[in-house]
């Protein structure tokens, strides 16, 4: 089964239908969370994420404070006022949807969680040490998370008994082996100073894992974000990457 994986959308429907329209034919699609925040576009992403075949959705971090399940002091400035727009913005019926999904879950051999099995809404993996801690935290060979917005992949030796960073080569199809934490990147905003959107192609069936980007239209979202009230920061980092 071919599965299109996807994470931190962040409220950026060109990005999404970018990747969509590149990714090709896919049986379901395990989207590891931050459906919303940042970007002008909330209701639109929940409605499409929802549309999709055979649907795993988690639910981040700016998911839970557009919702007012955590405090958003917790967040920057720029997060904040972002924040506040996505709760003013959301439909009820949207708002039910986040709601709804869970912070982690398990599929055949899978661990998904949005920022780490040890704490999936908070905690980012950007580091062997953490890396290797949160393996103890996962049953399953392969852990898939998001979160940091990076495309990332640890592999855990238990025979030798150590973690490393393994490199990602871009559009082509890498064997998996247990265990690993991989991470696709962000749909809909980067910070691997890379503007395109980034994504993920895991086979099944041969169980390999492409890491994908593609080009969209970056002026036209950043205008969007303009003329919806949303800090000027949220549309200059996305031309960039950072």
């Amino acid at each position: 089964m071919r599965v299109l994986v996807i994470s931190d959308i962040h409220a950026n429907l060109t990005a999404l239908e970018a990747v969509l329209d590149d990714a090709g034919a896919y049986e379901s699609v395990w989207c590891l969370g931050d459906l919303v925040g940042y970007g002008p576009d909330p209701n639109e992403c929940v409605e499409l994420i929802q549309s999709l075949p055979n649907l795993h959705c988690l639910i981040g971090n700016h998911d839970h404070a557009a919702l007012g399940m955590i405090p958003i002091s917790r967040f920057n400035q720029d997060a904040q006022t972002g924040i506040k727009w996505t709760m003013d913005a959301l439909t009820e019926e949207n708002r039910d949807y986040l709601k709804s999904l869970p912070a982690i879950i398990t599929i055949d051999n899978f661990t998904l969680a949005h920022g780490s099995p040890r704490e999936p809404i908070w905690e980012y993996i950007l580091d062997v040490h953490l890396a290797d801690v949160n393996f103890a935290f996962v049953n399953s060979d392969f852990c898939l998370v998001g979160h940091s917005h990076l495309p990332l992949i640890f592999y855990r030796d238990n025979h030798r008994a150590y973690t490393m960073p393994i490199s990602i080569p871009e559009d082509e199809p890498f064997s998996l082996k247990p265990r690993m934490i991989l991470n696709p990147g962000s749909v809909g905003q980067p910070r691997d100073l890379d503007p395109r959107a980034a994504y993920a192609i895991l086979e099944l069936d041969h169980q390999t894992w492409e890491a994908r980007r593609v080009s969209y239209d970056i002026t036209d979202v950043q205008l969007r974000i303009l003329q919806s009230g949303l800090p000027e920061r949220h549309a200059t980092r996305l031309v960039a990457g950072w």
